[in-house]
């Protein structure tokens, strides 16, 4: 079996604590060549991980003749131009979430894909609600749930609550383009289980529209919000509530409810990873045992190998789920400065 080398574009700390450990459990797989931001933060890189070849700039790893495939870490603003480089010089692509900067990049990104289906292209799925994705999916197909009429999403934290804290990355809109809080990351597990809206309408705001950006030392402007709102629409009639914050203390981490006409299902995703279900005659919901057969557990790099292999389809996740969640995403945005409601069309 030839050795699958791999070029690391990017490497925080998703990249270190899961894909660069991912990559390396799998057989016959190496770290050929690693670019980071610095030179500096690439040789440190490149020596804690035994990687041969540190670059200085990111075209160097995509032109590489030696690389195979190619993994990005970096920040958004980031990822389309990259990956249609990589492709174009033949190379597998494993991107980090979220998808791009906005719906545009996102359908550039998956056209370059479909122009070389015989390259494997991935995005990073969200973690969230990986450990009960089968239980969830065979609840809903056993018809537990009865027809679906609500929803109710959660993501809330109080990572922007200080308005003396500096500008963070996922802030600044040159680096996250249109991404909002936890909204992708939630939303993404939820339309793995039920379809995805046709209707958005949409509220946001930000509290403090200046912060530090420490890396020019200026006051900058706030490129997303500090909180969102969503109202959607299913196909099925079925209606969704979503409410992301920044800035709220002690407020619902990540969780998601479903509640239907013969029962209710509801994930809390963190910081307990625990599944409730009460059917309809039931006083109050209950813990779902989760059998360690039907546990999902963590193996995103493993299938882009295998994907490379062909012993393998990619589930989580291919470009088109990423084109989805992203002309959500920006209809999110269209709504909330229009104020109206929000028709979706999905190209892929």
């Amino acid at each position: 079996m030839d050795t699958i080398r791999v070029g690391m574009i990017g490497f925080g700390a998703n990249t270190r604590l899961r894909h660069a450990p991912g990559l390396l459990a799998c057989p016959n797989v190496s770290l050929a060549a690693v670019c980071n931001r610095s030179l500096e933060s690439t040789q440190k890189v490149a020596s804690e991980f035994d990687i041969g070849k540190s670059y200085e700039r990111w075209e160097q790893v995509v032109e590489d003749p030696d690389i195979d495939a190619i993994c990005i870490g970096t920040w958004p603003y980031m990822h389309c131009p990259i990956t249609l480089a990589a492709l174009e010089h033949g190379k597998h692509v494993l991107t980090e979430a979220r998808m791009s900067m906005d719906d545009l990049e996102a359908r550039q990104m998956m056209e370059a894909s479909e122009r070389h289906p015989e390259l494997v292209t991935q995005i990073v799925p969200s973690p969230l609600g990986m450990r009960a994705h089968h239980v969830v999916k065979s609840i809903l197909a056993d018809g537990k749930l009865g027809d679906l009429r609500e929803i109710v999403v959660l993501g809330t934290n109080d990572a922007y609550a200080d308005e003396d804290s500096p500008l963070h990355w996922r802030q600044s809109g040159p680096y996250s383009g249109i991404n909002m809080l936890a909204l992708g990351i939630i939303h993404e597990p939820l339309v793995r289980w039920v379809a995805d809206p046709i209707s958005v309408l949409a509220s946001t705001q930000t509290f403090t529209p200046l912060r530090l950006n420490q890396e020019t030392g200026e006051q900058e402007q706030v490129g997303t919000p500090d909180s969102v709102q969503v109202i959607t629409e299913l196909p099925c009639g079925a209606r969704g509530l979503y409410h992301m914050s920044g800035v709220i203390h002690h407020g619902p981490g990540p969780q998601i409810h479903l509640y239907g006409s013969k029962g209710t299902l509801k994930y809390v995703m963190a910081p307990d990873n625990k599944l409730y279900f009460a059917a309809a005659e039931d006083e109050a919901l209950s813990e779902v045992d989760i059998p360690a057969e039907l546990v999902y557990e963590w193996r995103v790099e493993e299938e882009f190998v295998n994907a490379i292999r062909g012993v393998e389809e990619i589930e989580f996740n291919d470009f088109a789920k990423g084109v989805r969640y992203m002309e959500f995403t920006k209809s999110v945005e269209d709504s909330a400065q229009s104020g109206t409601a929000v028709d979706i069309t999905y190209s892929a």
